[in-house]
């Protein structure tokens, strides 16, 4: 079961997430951070596997500290599979704030007020490399909020083989892999070993981002 870095510039907030954790059989709290100063160090001290993320903070807020976890992550020698993934927390006024964490790579989010049980489901969901949230959720959020790019392509597309491209449109329609293996007639094992090479090609640190870029650059596919 996962590690967690707890950040949140509010101390009954944070140590109310530490308490629970601590609480949780098989989770391990390595430490807490009142900003996104703090996060962005103790993340490379610690090496947690969740990061609870704070949005709005003072100073390094949570999408700035994100983006540095991420692409500490990313140049480590783990590559981009290795190190923390990032779990926002937000409220539901600022849904903009969550669009923009996961653009930057965040895994998911979560409202503060979410139940406990959930709230441990979500970073264990988190920590398999899955979305903690609807795809319904992250279409909404991508409706309002992305818009087509209208600079160059991005680099890595180029590299992407055919299968590989319809693998990343499935998975910016929302798919999970098994539908995607399904649609495919493909394994499982098969999908999963496509999405891993989108997401290394693109550059990308979850899934979530891999939705995002998908629909800005016209790749994800349209359901019926």
């Amino acid at each position: 079961m996962p590690s967690v870095l707890v950040v949140d510039d509010q101390f009954l907030i944070r140590s109310g997430l530490t308490a629970l954790l601590t609480a949780a059989p098989g989770y391990e709290v390595v430490g807490e951070a009142a900003d996104g100063e703090e996060a962005v160090r103790l993340a490379a001290e610690t090496r947690p596997d969740v990061v609870l993320m704070d949005i709005r903070m003072p100073g390094t807020d949570g999408i700035a500290a994100t983006e540095r976890i991420l692409a500490a992550r990313g140049d480590s020698q783990d590559g981009p599979d290795g190190g923390p993934k990032v779990l926002v927390l937000t409220t539901f006024d600022s849904d903009e704030y969550v669009f923009r964490a996961l653009r930057v790579g965040a895994s998911g989010f979560l409202v503060k007020d979410t139940p406990p049980d959930r709230l441990l489901a979500a970073i264990a969901t988190v920590h398999a490399g899955e979305m903690p949230f609807s795809p319904r959720a992250l279409r909404g959020l991508i409706d309002t909020y992305a818009a087509p790019v209208t600079r160059p392509p991005h680099p890595g597309l180029d590299a992407l083989t055919p299968r590989e491209r319809e693998v990343l449109g499935l998975v910016g329609a929302g798919l999970p892999n098994a539908e995607i293996a399904e649609r495919l007639v493909l394994s499982a094992a098969t999908v999963k070993t496509h999405v891993h090479r989108c997401m290394s090609k693109l550059g990308l640190s979850s899934r979530a981002q891999a939705v995002v870029v998908a629909h800005e650059f016209g790749l994800a596919a349209r359901m019926p």
